[in-house]
């Protein structure tokens, strides 16, 4: 069984900072790929940010130069470090990785179960 726990949500205001973090822990043979998502009421759940494990990162066209994704394999753990916060970004955040659970099996895609963050004056 493999768990994600998200941490470091909460309400800022506009131009404020937060980051945030998801550790996986659990029956974890290969932790591949990590990122974030999230989802505003009404709306699908889009991509934010990911990162592949050597490193390699990508960002939605909203997160670039104000997001910044990073991740410590020794400690199974993916960041978020949100700068410039703007109220569009209030959503849940939702983080994924891409985890076999056991050698010769594929990568499946789990969820953590999301941290609130809202950007509000």
């Amino acid at each position: 069984q493999v768990q994600l726990v998200e941490s470091g949500g909460g309400l800022v205001q506009p131009g404020g900072s937060l980051r945030l973090s998801c550790a996986a822990s659990g029956s974890i043979f290969m932790l591949d790929a990590m990122g974030w998502y999230r989802q505003a009421p009404g709306k699908q759940r889009e991509l934010v940010a990911d990162i592949a494990r050597a490193g390699a990162t990508n960002y939605a066209d909203s997160s670039k130069g104000r997001f910044s994704i990073s991740r410590d394999n020794a400690k199974n753990t993916v960041y978020l470090q949100m700068n410039s916060l703007k109220p569009e970004d209030t959503a849940v955040y939702y983080c994924n990785a891409k985890i076999a659970t056991w050698s010769g099996s594929r990568l499946d895609d789990y969820w953590g179960q999301g941290t609130q963050v809202t950007v509000i004056s």
